[in-house]
């Protein structure tokens, strides 16, 4: 789309790269706004079955650009709002799986990003770190949803409170990372697990996808309601029938994502 975002599709996977290796991938105004008319693209793109996040260089996203904004004067919850907050419903709001290529640190809304996807492939050199109270900010991107649910309300508080950067094999055995990989096998893995997805029942999974992200807001009742209701959609789309007739004929599926 531009020299700082590159946006790419090739076999139903979609890539998304920050391209501001000199900054650490960091957010300015430009790359944030270009960031979120990709993730709106890519949810509309009826030929893209995945999308993968991920940074050029060396980082994945160090989050907002202090220097972009030092000096000035703004409202940092309008901010919030315009920029990262859709940035954030896209991807848990896009009934597509969302794969995290963490190739180097991701910090601040860059972790936030991160934790909003649905599998994170971390390279061992890569790292996390939630520094907002290190400059008397609060946590924002959703990370304050995301953060307790997968560590536990004291760990969080933890991370994010005393801003300590943590490593990749942390994070891995925290539960914040899928896979822990050397780097010169983080390609290979996410290629792997981005044409699973992209040739998998996409819309089961999107559904799939819907149902978790209520699943904690809701009861028990709720989410009885919510699987029959996803069972009857699923049950008539044609990834359906191809799953059966692919069982019954003892071959592998040829899904489409309908």
């Amino acid at each position: 789309m531009s020299d700082i975002l590159l946006y790419e599709v090739q076999n139903n996977i979609c890539t998304i790269t920050l391209n501001r290796p000199d900054r650490y991938n960091a957010f300015n105004n430009d790359l944030s706004f270009q960031f979120i008319d990709a993730l709106k693209r890519a949810r509309k793109d009826p030929e893209v079955r995945v999308v993968v996040l991920t940074g050029a260089g060396k980082a994945f996203c160090s989050g907002q650009d202090l220097k972009d904004v030092s000096g000035k004067t703004r409202s940092l919850g309008e901010s919030v709002r315009k920029r990262y907050n859709p940035m954030v419903n896209l991807i848990t709001g896009t009934e597509k799986p969302y794969v995290c290529r963490m190739n180097g640190v991701a910090a601040g809304a860059g972790a936030s990003i991160a934790l909003a996807c649905d599998y994170v492939i971390a390279s061992e050199k890569a790292a996390m770190v939630w520094a907002f109270a290190n400059i008397g900010l609060v946590l924002d991107s959703g990370s304050s949803y995301f953060l307790p649910r997968l560590v536990g309300r004291q760990k969080a508080f933890e991370l994010a409170t005393l801003g300590e950067k943590i490593s990749a094999q942390q994070a891995f055995d925290l539960g914040l990372v899928n896979q822990l990989v050397a780097p010169d096998e983080l390609d290979e893995k996410v290629k792997a697990i981005s044409e699973r997805y992209a040739s998998a029942a996409t819309k089961a999974i999107g559904l799939i996808k819907r149902m978790l992200n209520r699943s904690f807001n809701s009861s028990l009742q709720d989410m009885l309601d919510m699987e029959m209701y996803g069972q009857e959609i699923a049950g008539r789309s044609g990834d359906y029938k191809e799953g059966v007739a692919a069982f019954v004929e003892k071959r592998k599926p040829n899904y489409q994502g309908q």
